[in-house]
């Protein structure tokens, strides 16, 4: 049964509908391969053994009777963090929540529950999801498992050291600024950001809530468009969510590609690209011409500013969202105050990180009056021009591709002591989170010292179908999706 931990979602819903494996010795599989592994790598943080077979437990019954069994019933997956879960800990990597029990389910635990889908466990984090790289946890840092020295990018990186690592078939992750796509690269596999609503953000714990967008993290494009198809949807509690006909994403995998325009942003291929992040770029490019694509150089003039608007409005929004962590309600309390001001502040100062807090300060400085013109304002117009850009580069091409990051995984510590060096690991996903495109990171390769490399394609406002297409394609022409650690085996 050990082959299983390889195998698509498809593969996985065929065995269970077969009766070749039970939904419950599924789940033990994973569940035995986390006890021997996660230790190592610190991907998991909140597991309950008992919880996820009694859900496997009640998947076995509805794949018996039949009649309420989806493609995705009985089939294991584990949520990153930041989703609030009924009866488990959800404590967004931070110490502030360290002990909160959520007494709810987030919109998208709740779709995939519904599908029948088994939780295995939550998954670590970067705190309140700002980070990069995975180092930003209370819980401590993930280790990517093509190279337990590197980090494995963030702020979804247990997500990925998971599915990477064959603990999980599949994940959910969330996406601010690149923090599917990055990871995704960093550790070799698919992850897709929808379109800004798409799916709701009902339960999901807030950073910037106009550019945090939840999304499938997954082996193959396939696999993400069956998650998909769960996870979107109006969601009427989520003042955001888009009201939309419901669409099947798997139905075009099969279309050739044939006369597909690829946009190749001359911004995106300028100084900052490893060499050996371009050679495998290039090569995957190299492939899509023999698939019968062809590409056309398209401009996206307001790129370079993506970065320093970002880091204006979404701190400037976890300012905000961050100032109901205050020791009244729930979360981390100080254990000593003289009365109620201090017992904000030390409660604050203790339950929050370095990296939360810089965010949160930065955020309030430029919301401040005096300021607010100066920067908030101005960054939300650089904005405006940046969604603009992509509107005239999608007149001539149908998807835009290049490197998901400059690099590949680095060590730990490597950036940690320069927070602009760490910011800049997502200068080429920050765009799509501005202009609330879709975008998806998939394996396209290996670079220096054998670690994985991620190819980018951004789509249109809602061309997530298009977009997993045209990766499916690829994926079949290759096989860096179906790569996992050596070491892992």
């Amino acid at each position: 049964m050990s082959e299983l931990i390889n195998s698509s979602l498809r593969d996985l819903s065929a065995a269970l509908a077969a009766r070749r494996v039970s939904a419950v010795e599924l789940a033990t599989l994973f569940l035995d391969r986390i006890d021997r592994l996660n230790p190592g790598l610190n991907a998991f943080i909140a597991l309950d053994r008992d919880k996820t077979l009694a859900q496997a437990r009640a998947a076995d019954e509805s794949l018996k009777v039949g009649g309420g069994a989806t493609a995705l019933t009985g089939i294991p997956l584990a949520h990153k963090d930041i989703f609030c879960t009924r009866g488990w800990r959800t404590s967004c990597g931070s110490k502030m929540l360290e002990n909160f029990v959520s007494p709810y389910d987030a919109h998208v635990v709740e779709k995939l529950a519904a599908a029948g889908m088994v939780t295995l466990g939550k998954l670590n984090m970067d705190e309140f999801a700002m980070g990069s790289s995975n180092e930003t946890s209370h819980f401590g840092p993930v280790k990517n498992p093509w190279d337990v020295s590197c980090v494995p990018g963030g702020s979804s990186g247990g997500s990925a050291a998971a599915i990477a690592a064959r603990l999980t078939p599949a994940a959910t992750g969330t996406d601010t600024g690149g923090s599917i796509r990055q990871p995704a690269a960093l550790c070799g596999l698919t992850g897709l950001k929808p379109t800004y609503g798409a799916v709701s953000r009902y339960g999901m714990i807030a950073f910037a809530s106009s550019l945090d967008q939840a999304g499938p993290m997954a082996k193959s494009a396939e696999d993400c468009a069956l998650l998909l198809n769960a996870m979107a949807g109006f969601d009427p509690r989520d003042s955001t969510s888009l009201e939309r006909p419901a669409e099947d994403y798997a139905r075009d995998l099969e279309q050739p590609l044939a006369g597909l325009r690829i946009g190749l942003p001359k911004e995106f291929f300028g100084d900052g690209m490893d060499p050996d992040v371009r050679a495998a770029v290039e090569a995957a490019l190299g492939e899509y011409h023999r698939l019968g694509a062809t590409t056309v150089e398209v401009q996206l003039p307001n790129s370079g500013l993506s970065v320093p608007a970002y880091y204006v409005i979404a701190p400037a929004e976890a300012s905000s969202n961050l100032s109901r962590f205050d020791g009244v309600r729930y979360g981390y309390r100080a254990p000593e105050y003289a009365d109620l001001t201090e017992m904000y502040s030390r409660s604050r100062a203790q339950g929050f990180g370095a990296e939360v807090k810089r965010r949160i300060l930065i955020g309030t400085y430029v919301l401040s009056h005096g300021y607010y013109d100066a920067y908030y304002l101005q960054a939300q117009k650089i904005r405006r021009l940046i969604a603009a850009d992509f509107v005239e580069a999608f007149k001539n091409c149908d998807v835009i591709m290049g490197p998901t990051s400059p690099s590949v995984a680095f060590a730990f510590g490597a950036k940690s002591a320069d927070p602009v060096q760490m910011y800049l690991s997502d200068i080429y996903t920050i765009s799509t989170n501005l202009a609330g495109l879709p975008g998806m990171s998939l394996p396209c390769g290996f670079g220096s010292n054998a670690m994985p490399v991620g190819l980018q394609i951004i789509g249109n406002w809602f061309g997530e179908a298009k977009m997993l297409t045209v990766a499916h394609q690829y994926q079949k022409a290759t096989d860096w999706h179906t790569r996992m650690p050596e070491a892992l085996k």
